[in-house]
């Protein structure tokens, strides 16, 4: 089991979006992302600022892919 990636919220929803997400909104510094019919995720992107590791385990757990998934992704 490949271990949590580092990454900013910038990054995080470039992956995602690799994965097929889509940005539907954005209010401040946060982005809403949606798949067909999946839950919206919401990611926090502050300039410069990599994401905290359980921030970032829970966006990957509602994405419903894997962390292995997310890290080909990024």
């Amino acid at each position: 089991m490949p271990g949590l990636p580092n990454c900013t919220g910038k990054e995080a929803v470039k992956a995602l979006k690799n994965l097929g997400y889509r940005v539907v909104s954005q209010n401040g510094s946060h982005v809403r992302l949606k798949l067909s019919d999946h839950a919206t995720l919401t990611v926090p992107v502050h300039h410069g600022k990599d994401l905290a590791p359980g921030t970032l385990r829970a966006i990957i757990r509602r994405s419903e892919f894997s962390v292995e998934e997310f890290s080909d992704a990024l």
